[in-house]
């Protein structure tokens, strides 16, 4: 299994209503990507956060392997969900790793 871990953070020009909105329309538009992507295990966005966090929202994904998550990151489905989170995001960090 591959974990792919992504934290970002919404543009800070947009006010605390539209962040809310973007949060849930990423969170909509990615986790309907389940079972609809081969070797997509699991998927999940995390938009509930503690005033002590940094990021505003979290993908949490896991993928057969690593040749699964390379498929997801150019399947059409998931690259018009990112098309969206891209336009919303100002800063995005990425950590994948494999199952220890």
């Amino acid at each position: 299994m591959v974990n792919h871990i992504i934290l970002w953070k919404l543009k800070s020009a947009l006010s605390e209503e539209e962040k809310a909105a973007a949060r849930a329309e990423a969170k909509r538009r990615l986790e309907s990507l389940r079972g609809k992507i081969p070797g997509l295990v699991s998927i999940r966005v995390l938009t509930d956060r503690l005033p002590t966090s940094t990021a505003d929202m979290m993908l949490d994904s896991r993928f057969e392997d690593a040749d699964a998550l390379a498929g997801y990151q150019k399947n059409p489905l998931h690259l018009e969900a990112a098309g969206f989170v891209r336009s919303v995001v100002e800063e995005r960090l990425c950590l994948d790793y494999p199952d220890a």
